[in-house]
This record gives structure tokens, sequence and C-alpha cells, in this order.
């Protein structure tokens, strides 16, 4: 019989080292605005927020980072506007998640 173990597994049986964990909120809100904001920047469209799988709160920060982005694109280019993108989506969505989340419902 042949076992292998895959690199870095510790081998068959070994505990995890390191416990799962979840990704932080703000995490996310990041990830998913700088997703949609550069499909946005190239296509030149907006979706419906709910399509997208946005709360309303995330889609204001959107919609600000996109129209700063495009901005950014007509004096310096598209590299400094997706570098902008990150950075605002970031900035954007801690401030939004800093207290812990929406205030009032799902949708804020």
């Amino acid at each position: 019989m042949l076992v292998t173990a895959c690199a870095g597994s510790g081998g068959a049986g070994a505990p995890s080292t390191a416990p799962p964990s979840a990704t932080p909120p703000e995490v996310l809100c990041a990830r998913i605005v700088a997703h949609w904001s550069r499909e946005v920047l190239d296509g030149g469209t907006y979706g419906d927020y709910q399509s997208m799988g946005l709360s309303n709160g995330q889609y204001d920060i959107l919609r600000s980072v996109v129209d700063d982005a495009r901005a950014a694109k007509k004096r310096e280019g598209a590299g400094a506007a997706y570098e902008l993108i990150n950075r605002q989506s970031r900035e954007g969505c801690a401030a939004r998640y800093r207290s812990g989340g929406p205030d009032k419902g799902p949708w804020r």
C-alpha cells in the first residue's frame, strides 16, 4: 500500500496548528466593494446593489469609490485607479464596520 501526504500537512492524522477563523466583515466588505468597483469602472455602468450582493451602505461606499476612481483613471491611468479602489474600499469598509456593523437593519 502506498501512502502519501500533502506537502506541509504535518502528516496523516496530525492536528492542525492554526484554528480556522472567520474573515472579519470589514475585510469581506472591502473585497466585494473593490471587485464591483473595478467591474463598474471597466464596464461603465452600475448594477443593482442587491444583485451584486451588497448592502445599501456598501453600495454607497462603491459609488464614492467609483467616482474617485474614474477621475483618477482620467488623470493618471488605470493602474492608479485600481490602487485607489483598493485603498478606498479598505478605508470605507473599515470605517463602516468600526463599531461592529450596520446599526439599523440589514440594508443600512
